[in-house]
Order: C-alpha cells, then sequence, then structure tokens
C-alpha cells in the first residue's frame, strides 16, 4: 500500500510539473472573504456584461470551497458546475486552470487523471499581498473568454 501511494504521488507531481508554464506555486495566506470575493465577482461580472458575454462565477477559499457565486441571468445550466470546479482547481493546485489544458493538450494525459482537475482555461488564482488567497472560476463563454473575466475580477482587489 505505501509503495502504491508513493507511485501515486510520483505519478502526480510529474504531470503537474510537465504542464507548461509552472513555475514555483506562490504560498497561501488568510482565506478570502465573503466582501472581498463580492468584489471579485463584481470585477468579473463587470468584464463579461462589457462584452455582452452570459456566465457563472464561482469564488472560492485556498481550499477550494465556495464563498460566493453569481449566476448572470440566461446563463447555460451546465457553467453553474464548471464555474465552481475551475475554482476550486485552481485554489487547490495554486495555479491557472489554462496551465492543465496546456499540459494535456501537449501529451501529457495523466494530468487529466489528478482529483479536481479541469482542463479548461477560466479558473485564476486570486493573490493579495503575494499569497493566494482563493481563486475565481469562469463558465459560459469560451475558454480564453472565460479566463479573460477571471483575470479581470482576481485584479479588481
Amino acid at each position: 500500500m505505501k509503495k502504491m501511494k508513493t507511485i501515486s504521488h510520483i505519478a502526480g507531481a510529474l504531470a503537474l510539473s510537465t504542464c507548461a508554464g509552472v513555475s514555483q506555486a506562490q504560498s497561501y495566506g488568510a482565506d478570502i472573504g465573503v466582501e472581498a470575493a463580492r468584489k471579485v465577482a463584481a470585477g468579473t461580472v463587470a468584464e463579461c456584461q462589457k462584452n455582452s458575454w452570459r456566465v457563472a462565477v464561482a469564488v472560492v477559499d485556498t481550499h477550494g470551497y465556495l464563498v460566493y457565486f453569481e449566476k448572470m441571468d440566461d446563463t447555460q445550466i451546465a457553467s453553474v458546475r464548471i464555474a465552481k470546479a475551475k475554482a476550486s482547481a485552481a485554489a487547490t493546485y495554486r495555479r491557472p486552470t489554462r496551465v492543465f489544458a496546456e499540459g494535456i493538450n501537449k501529451g501529457s494525459p495523466a494530468t487529466a487523471t489528478l482529483p479536481g482537475v479541469i482542463g479548461s482555461p477560466g479558473g485564476v488564482p486570486i493573490v493579495v499581498g503575494g499569497k493566494i488567497v482563493g481563486a475565481v472560476g469562469v463558465s459560459g463563454v469560451t475558454g480564453d473568454q472565460d479566463e479573460q473575466c477571471a483575470k479581470a475580477g482576481a485584479g479588481s482587489l
């Protein structure tokens, strides 16, 4: 059993290290609070409204647990779960979900087998004072558009 766990950890570390653009991950800070999470969501929604995009926005703490959620009118239902999954993956792995998409596309399929990974852009860590305090996940348009809105929201603090 111990040997299998070690092999599993090595496979996971190798899969993450082969993802393009991964540098030393930042440290965690104190978890984002609800008021700050609302500001992130407001910045995200403002960017989406500017482009007439309908999305779901999830803001999570450093553990990937939901702190704040918003769904714009007429957003596809699937985006609710996808936004939460993107935010959770970005927070718990301390990297944008774009990294997973690029890793999978470049031939690291083991990345897709890691628990909680989502291979689509739109999940971005929220950094305050050089520390990750949570993450924002967006879903409803293309991955690149989701990420554009998530970055706008994450940058609003």
